[in-house]
């Protein structure tokens, strides 16, 4: 037992300590060090790239909404207040953000290639098995609401849980329970096989 208690100390030693180093990046942003603020930046990119193409599939938006999130970062950093993780308050503001450019936009327009955007670390067999179920996911996806494609992605491709989910979305937790089990029985109904297994 004791062995078990020190294990999962050491688990928790690096999630700590990735927490502090944001601290330390969000305080120096806050005192306008702009390398603070452009190593959080690098930091966050690829996470709410992938994110906003999942929520909004329209590249041409992507950057913009992600840009709009980064500047509310640099000129608002005292509207984080700690209660939450950094990054719980930055997918937050991406969240509302990416909610108000689809209700600006008229046209919708479909993200063609997703799977290329998407980066994999695997071998060349597991990244081509690995972008064809990705594939079928994201189609799939691309049916849901904004709200369901939100709960699946910070779920899923985030690793998120869904207290911080609730955070993100400014609703309670259960509503992202309900949400998410709308969205795995509309993409379970989607897909076939043994892709519908993992949801």
């Amino acid at each position: 037992m004791r062995g078990q208690g020190v294990a999962s100390e050491r688990d928790r030693a690096p999630a700590r300590s990735g927490r502090d180093e944001e601290a330390q990046l969000i305080a120096r942003v806050r005192a306008r060090d702009l390398r603070a603020f452009e190593r959080l930046y690098r930091d966050y990119h690829p996470r709410l790239t992938r994110f906003l193409i999942n929520l909004i599939h329209r590249p041409n938006l992507v950057e913009e909404v992600l840009n709009d999130t980064m500047l509310v970062v640099w000129n608002r950093p005292d509207r984080y207040n700690g209660a939450s993780k950094l990054s719980t308050w930055i997918f937050a503001i991406a969240y509302r953000k990416a909610l108000k450019a689809l209700q600006r936009q008229d046209e919708p327009l479909e993200d063609k290639h997703p799977e290329i955007r998407a980066s994999a670390d695997a071998g060349p067999e597991q990244e081509v098995g690995g972008r064809q179920v990705q594939e079928v996911l994201l189609k799939a996806m691309r049916q849901l609401s904004p709200d369901h494609r939100a709960v699946v992605d910070l779920t899923y491709f985030h690793e998120i849980g869904y207290r911080e989910i609730a955070e993100i979305m400014e609703c309670p937790v259960d509503t992202v329970k309900t949400r998410m089990f709308h969205a795995r029985r509309h993409l379970k109904r989607m897909l076939t096989g043994g892709l519908s297994d993992w949801l």
